[in-house]
């Protein structure tokens, strides 16, 4: 069994750096759709989507190369920020609906759980293909 890698350590705050930039771009995206009229709702929803994608890549890209991460290593720290930022997201929209009066507190608590889960673990198996598609470190 090998030792950490060094830069193991280091991960953390890049899983947190990336989960806030997943948080940015969804929150950023709803404040901006409340001054957007209707029609243009589809188009700055597609937008979203595609930053959110290019974050993502990048990200992948980072974990794999610049980081030196195995295929497995990349894909968590990469479903780890994705799944941090839809908590975030969860958690502003709980908060929200909450402090609006509107919402039942059981499917608010239950987003909490669910966003993180329903957005990560597809992006960790995505994650994991890509990585390895890229050819990172081998395990072992």
């Amino acid at each position: 069994m090998s030792a950490p890698s060094p830069r193991a350590g280091r991960a953390w705050p890049r899983i947190v750096a990336w989960g806030l930039g997943y948080f940015a771009i969804g929150f950023l995206t709803v404040a901006v759709s409340r001054h957007v009229a209707r029609s243009g709702l589809q188009p700055l929803r597609l937008a979203a989507w595609a930053v959110s994608a290019v974050v993502f890549g990048t990200h992948i890209w980072y974990e794999a190369r610049r980081a030196g991460g195995t295929p497995p290593s990349t894909a968590l720290r990469n479903a780890l920020a994705v799944a941090l930022g839809g908590f975030l997201l969860a958690a502003v929209a709980t908060v929200h609906a909450l402090s609006a009066g509107s919402a039942r507190v059981v499917p608010q608590l239950m987003a909490l759980v669910a966003w993180p889960v329903l957005l990560g673990i597809p992006s960790f198996l995505v994650a994991w293909g890509a990585a390895a598609a890229l050819g990172g470190r081998k395990a072992g």
